[in-house]
C-alpha cells in the first residue's frame, strides 16, 4: 500500500488477512524498506529531467511546500530528525516523505537511509503495539 505504507499494511495484514503479529511486522517493514534505495537514489536525476515540464514543476513545488511544513526536525537535526519524521505514525510522515525531505535537504544517502531504516522499524513497533491493542479489546 503505497499510501498508506506500514501504517496501513501492518494492521490490515494482522487484522484482516489474519498473519500473525510478527509475520505481519516482517511484511510491513521489508515493504515499506524496499523502495527506500531507489527513491534515495533517484530523485533528483528523475526531477531534474522532468523539471523540463511545467506540470511537474507545479507537482514538484507543491511537493516540496508539502513536505517542508512537515519537516521541521528534519530541518533542525538532519539524519537524527529523519528518524524522528519517519517512525511518527501520522498521515504523510513517512518513509516516502523522509526520503523527498532528505533529498531536499541534501543529506547523505547513507545517513539518510539508516535514519529513515530506524525511523521505519520504530514505526512499527509502534503500530503494531497500536494493531495488539485493538484486537484485545
Amino acid at each position: 500500500m503505497p499510501i498508506l505504507e506500514l501504517r496501513g499494511g501492518l494492521p490490515v495484514a494482522y487484522g484482516v488477512y489474519d498473519f500473525t503479529f510478527f509475520k505481519s511486522y516482517l511484511l510491513s517493514v521489508f515493504g515499506n524498506i524496499l523502495p527506500i534505495i531507489p527513491l534515495l537514489l533517484l530523485f533528483h536525476p528523475i526531477s531534474n529531467w522532468l523539471m523540463r515540464f511545467s506540470w511537474y514543476k507545479k507537482m514538484y513545488h507543491w511537493i516540496y511546500e508539502r513536505t517542508m511544513k512537515k519537516s521541521s526536525n528534519v530541518e533542525k537535526f538532519g539524519a537524527i530528525g529523519l528518524i524522528l519524521f519517519t517512525a511518527v505514525p501520522l498521515p504523510t510522515t513517512g518513509a516516502y516523505s523522509a526520503c523527498l525531505a532528505a533529498a531536499f535537504f541534501a543529506i547523505r544517502f547513507w545517513y539518510a537511509f539508516i535514519s529513515i531504516v530506524i525511523g521505519v522499524l520504530i514505526a512499527g513497533i509502534v503500530v503494531g503495539a497500536l494493531s495488539l491493542s485493538v484486537s484485545f479489546l
